[in-house]
């Protein structure tokens, strides 16, 4: 259950300034509270809550501390105990007086991340930059499109690592269930950790001792798998309530024996779907051809950049052509959604610059492009030329934008759990660093 404050009591914190002093109007947090249409967003967040329990956490404080954390970097307890400390942060949050004492607890941040989930971080998103542009911090220009990857909070996978990790989560829950039931079962862990522990320790790896390692964790999974099934067999004969935690994360377990199996037997280092984290499986690995960088391990992210502003339009753990129509005309039809209107102008990599998009952007929506032109270089293209290399030089503002946000908004590795979560960061950490952006206008 949801039930909304009177937001109509003034915000003037009297007992802090006993003689007559006020909060500065300039500091920058109570400019950016009047960027954020507060009212609309406490409606569409009673949404999330049923009719019935108890009150569920105000929504000034829920949505204003998950603005507070990506703008200042700081992790859930660090914002709640700076919230108990800055009376412009408790301002930021509607509270009417100041306080001392913890407001929320920090676990609770967590459980509302994951109730609202991305589609309320989006709608968040709208409705901030609506009012951006109603009051005309952000405005209708021509757009540098770009793609990037987000990199997901993995350690660094290899195939022996990852069957190991398996190979303990299963041991682990074969000893818990069959302790439940009163049977033990022969796991082998203590030689399995042994021969995990010799190849890590190896520090030059030929290709011989990889597949003998590899070979001997996949047998050691196969036989845990075959014990857990008996074991939860067993147990659901008696009853138990591990069954049903235990199922997911079982059949990834499987998953991965399986693609691990089928590299092996095919000598292989490829396969459709390929899980590399046992804790996130749901990331995938992206070729990017970086230099230095030649894969990632994230979600892959389309981007736009508009005066100054950069927007998420498109992210996926499966990799995808940011460049490819489908992604391009979604783009547009975001610009559109945000503006009103099409883009005057598109701005891309040389990627983007095939004839599909040429056909749909040029032909098809009328949007002036500053690809390079297909065919021999003419005389008369000096006035294009010059154009076209300005919009190239301009197009530096979006991998600038991608800096500044892995730099200092912690779009370098993404925290959050869940499937949802990295779109959720994402998509915060952007709105931050545009909230910093028009704070500068103000």
């Amino acid at each position: 259950m949801y039930k909304a404050k009177d937001r109509r009591t003034p915000y003037l914190f009297k007992e802090l300034f006993p003689f007559g002093g006020k909060l500065d109007e300039n500091n920058r947090w109570i400019k950016i509270t009047g960027l954020i249409p507060w009212d609309e967003l406490e409606r569409t967040y009673g949404g999330y809550f049923s009719d019935k329990g108890r009150p569920g956490t105000d929504a000034r404080i829920g949505i204003g501390l998950f603005l507070l954390k990506h703008m200042s970097g700081k992790s859930d307890i660090e914002i709640v105990l700076e919230l108990m400390e800055n009376p412009y942060w408790q301002y930021f949050c509607g509270m009417e007086t100041f306080t001392t004492g913890e407001a929320i607890e920090a676990s609770t941040l967590s459980r509302l991340r994951k109730r609202l989930g991305a589609k309320y971080v989006k709608e968040l998103e709208v409705a901030t930059y609506r009012v951006l542009i109603e009051k005309k911090i952000l405005r209708a220009k021509g757009m540098f499109a770009d793609g990037t990857v987000i990199p997901e909070n993995i350690k660094y996978p290899n195939d022996v690592d990852l069957l190991n990790d398996v190979r303990e989560w299963l041991i682990k829950n074969i000893k818990a269930v069959g302790k439940e039931i009163g049977k033990k079962y022969r796991t082998y862990s203590r030689v399995g950790r042994k021969v995990y522990l010799n190849f890590a320790k190896s520090k030059r790896k030929s290709k011989k001792q990889i597949s003998r390692a590899k070979k001997q964790m996949l047998q050691y999974v196969r036989r845990n798998l075959e014990q857990i099934k008996d074991a939860l067999e067993q147990a659901g004969r008696i009853g138990t309530e591990r069954l049903h935690v235990l199922s997911g994360r079982i059949e990834t377990a499987k998953q991965i024996f399986n693609q691990q199996l089928v590299m092996y037997s095919e000598k292989s280092n490829r396969i459709k779907g390929r899980i590399v984290s046992f804790s996130r499986p749901w990331v995938r690995p992206i070729k990017r051809g970086k230099s230095g960088r030649d894969v990632e391990f994230g979600a892959k992210t389309a981007m736009s950049h508009v005066d100054g502003f950069l927007f998420v339009d498109a992210i996926n753990h499966e990799n995808f052509a940011e460049a490819g129509e489908e992604i391009v005309r979604n783009q547009i039809k975001e610009y559109e959604q945000r503006f009103g209107k099409k883009p005057p102008s598109f701005t891309g990599d040389r990627a983007y610059g095939n004839r599909e998009n040429r056909r749909m952007l040029e032909e098809e929506m009328g949007i002036k492009t500053s690809f390079v032109r297909l065919g021999k270089k003419q005389k008369s293209e000096q006035r294009f030329d010059r154009w076209f290399r300005r919009k190239q030089k301009e197009r530096n503002l979006i991998e600038g934008n991608f800096g500044n946000g892995k730099e200092h908004y912690r779009l370098n590795r993404m925290w959050y759990h869940g499937r949802e979560g990295s779109e959720i960061w994402t998509r915060g950490s952007v709105l931050a660093m545009n909230l910093k952006t028009a704070l500068g206008r103000v």
